[in-house]
Parts: C-alpha cells; sequence; structure tokens
C-alpha cells in the first residue's frame, strides 16, 4: 500500500506541475491581447468612427494575430540565451565549484551507489563553501547535469542522511525538474523585464516630459498589465516548485526505501538553511530548502502562495507516514 502511495503521489504532482507549465504561456499571450484590447477601447473613443466602434473586436484580433510572430521571436531568442548562460549563472549565484573524487571518495560512493540503483549516468558533484545544510541539482542535459551540496550538510550529516539528500537532487534531475523551474523562470523573467522597461520609459521618457499622448497611455497599459503578468507568473512558478519539492522527496523515499532518513535529514536542515551568497529568489528556488530568510508560516495561506518551497514540517510528516 506504501507503495502504490507513492506512485499515486508521483503521477498527481506530475500531472499538476504539466497544468501549472502550460498555463504560463496562456496568461503570456491573454495580457497581450488584453493590452490590444485595452489601447484600441481608447482610440476609439477619438479616433474611430461608430462603424469601426462596431467592429472594434476583429481589429483587436488582426493586430494580435499580427503582432504573435514578433513576439514569438523575442521570446525564442530570450530563451536561448538564458537556456545555454544558466549553469554559469547558477554557479555564479551559488558559488559552486567542482568536488574531485579524491577530495571526498565517501560523496562518490554515495552518488554512484544511487546512480546504479536508478540506471542512471552519474552526474557532476559540486561543493558550496558554507557551513550551512542544503543541497540542489542543477543542468538541462547529460553533460550539464550537476548535484551540488554545501560543506555544512555534507559534514553534519550521517551515511543515510546525505544519501537521501542526494537521492533527492538525483530524482530531480530523472524528473527533469530543472528543465521546468528553468523555463518557469524564463517566464517571470520575460514579464519582470518588461515592467521594468515599461517603468523606465514612463520615469525618464514620454511622461516624464509630459507628453499625454497615446504611446504614454499604451505604456501606462503595458506596465500594467506585465506587472499583472509577472504576479500570475510568480505564483505558478512557486506552485511549480513547491510541487517538484514533494515529488524529489518521494522519489528519495522509493529510491532509498528510507524515507525516515529523508525526514531527519530535513529536520537538521531545517535549523540552519541559509547559504549566504544565495541573493537571487529564482535559483534561491532550486535548493531542497530555501536557503534564503522567508517568511514560513504555513498557517498564513496567502503567505504561502510566494514561498518558494512547501513548508519543512509539512514534508517531514509526509515522509513520517510512508
Amino acid at each position: 500500500m506504501k507503495y502504490f502511495g507513492l506512485q499515486s503521489h508521483i503521477r498527481k504532482n506530475n500531472r499538476n506541475s504539466v497544468i501549472i507549465l502550460i498555463l504560463f504561456p496562456v496568461v503570456f499571450f491573454a495580457l497581450t491581447w488584453l493590452f490590444f484590447l485595452l489601447t484600441s477601447l481608447g482610440e476609439s473613443k477619438y479616433f474611430m468612427s461608430e462603424q469601426e466602434q462596431y467592429n472594434i473586436i476583429p481589429v483587436i484580433n488582426s493586430k494580435f494575430f499580427n503582432t504573435i510572430p514578433w513576439i514569438t521571436i523575442g521570446v525564442i531568442i530570450w530563451f536561448l540565451i538564458a537556456w545555454f548562460s544558466h549553469t554559469a549563472m547558477i554557479n555564479n549565484a551559488t558559488g559552486s565549484k567542482p568536488l574531485e573524487r579524491k577530495e571526498n571518495k565517501r560523496i562518490y560512493n554515495l552518488v554512484e551507489n544511487l546512480c546504479i540503483s536508478a540506471g542512471m549516468p552519474m552526474p557532476k558533484v559540486n561543493v558550496i563553501d558554507d557551513d550551512s545544510l542544503n543541497a540542489f541539482a542543477s543542468g538541462i542535459n547529460q553533460n550539464t547535469y550537476t548535484v551540488s551540496l554545501s560543506r555544512g550538510i555534507i559534514n553534519k550529516l550521517n551515511d543515510q542522511e546525505l544519501e537521501s539528500v542526494i537521492a533527492h537532487e538525483l530524482t530531480h534531475i530523472r524528473n527533469r525538474d530543472v528543465r521546468l523551474l528553468i523555463i518557469s523562470i524564463i517566464f517571470v523573467g520575460i514579464f519582470a523585464f518588461i515592467s521594468e522597461t515599461m517603468f523606465r520609459s514612463m520615469r525618464f521618457g514620454t511622461v516624464s516630459r509630459g507628453k499625454k499622448d497615446g504611446s504614454a497611455a499604451a505604456m501606462v497599459v503595458a506596465l500594467i498589465l506585465a506587472t499583472i503578468g509577472y504576479i500570475i507568473a510568480s505564483l505558478f512558478r512557486f506552485a511549480l516548485s513547491r510541487k517538484r519539492e514533494y515529488l524529489a522527496d518521494a522519489g528519495a523515499a522509493e529510491l532509498t526505501r528510507n524515507p525516515l532518513a529523508l525526514a531527519s535529514a530535513l529536520r537538521k536542515i531545517s535549523g540552519d538553511p541559509t547559504i549566504e551568497a544565495v541573493k537571487r529568489n529564482d535559483v534561491a528556488q532550486m535548493f531542497i530548502e530555501n536557503p534564503q530568510k522567508e517568511l514560513k508560516n504555513s498557517s498564513v495561506s496567502f503567505t504561502t502562495l510566494f514561498a518558494t518551497h512547501p513548508p519543512i514540517q509539512k514534508r517531514i510528516e509526509i515522509l513520517e507516514n510512508f
């Protein structure tokens, strides 16, 4: 029954993650259409005849479909740049560096044994020079897959606990979680970039010179919609991140057949997960527990919507009930 429950948990989280991921482009294109609607309604009052105002929806649709190819090209270029530069960005943001086999054979033995059990190739192993307890997985393909561990988690966990943490990160790699998170981060970054561009344009450009024209109004509409998109995309990203953590916990329990070891490891990690080098929230969501200081009061539902990780105590309870 435990095994069946574990598989049900994995299937449920996979299904929900796919749904959340699909919602990213849906929101993006919906807000683009809404932008043309609002700007066209403003123009219709002064520049359109009654007949043109009556047929405004076809006009909006025409603008939308004519713009979609250019938007798509821009998004693809953004994706390619972010996709191929993410490894360097993550390493710089976390201060992780390669851990040589001769430096710590214990870690390599644990990783290799788990990879053999899971039937997967050996990823790279990195270390973060920090005494706090944390770990994360990264990479988009076999050449870049990496498990990164802090000095603190290596030194302060016993073999079973450390094995369960490594199994958690290997599950992220097996399930291609990092790819999903990178896509979600890129979408959030698009909305953030548009919002910042519109804000700077309004502050230093047309609006600041007092030109109350149609372009200024369009900037205001674009800023508002981009901000809404950023908030919605962030909520999707946080929800996706939380669901993948539950899935990785379940995968680690299945791989090691020892859910209590991971529960024990999470309990120790919760005491000191803060990695000083990590300043970016998008990178923080990749860790087994958020390495930044964030509100974790599970009783406040609004707060948990913006949490990158599910409450660690809830994760421990689920593992202890397997």
